[in-house]
């Protein structure tokens, strides 16, 4: 996941990886509080919104409120699609 979002933000020096893994770990821990369990960071949908919000982040702050819109647009759909969360997975009365 660092190298996928290190490119994103075309960053090529190691120099920021902790910062890099912090917000990994911090979008990560976003979209788990929003009810996404499925954490796979191998899933193309999961590694984008991590890359977003890396972006969002860690990138220009000209740019912050557009990609703000497009990783909640994005947390929003994980949270409604079937397998990325639990809910649902009972029985439904």
């Amino acid at each position: 996941m660092l190298d996928k979002v290190k490119l994103a933000l075309r960053i090529t020096t190691d120099a920021l990886d902790s910062e890099i893994n912090d917000t990994i770990d911090a979008a990560l821990a976003d979209l788990g509080l929003a009810g996404v369990s499925n954490l796979d960071t191998s899933d193309a949908l999961i590694i984008r919104a991590v890359v977003t919000f890396a972006r969002m982040n860690l990138g220009s702050a000209a740019d912050y409120d557009r990609l703000k819109a497009s990783y909640d647009e994005q947390k929003a759909q994980l949270q409604m699609a079937t397998g990325y969360t639990d809910w649902g997975n009972g029985n439904a009365e």
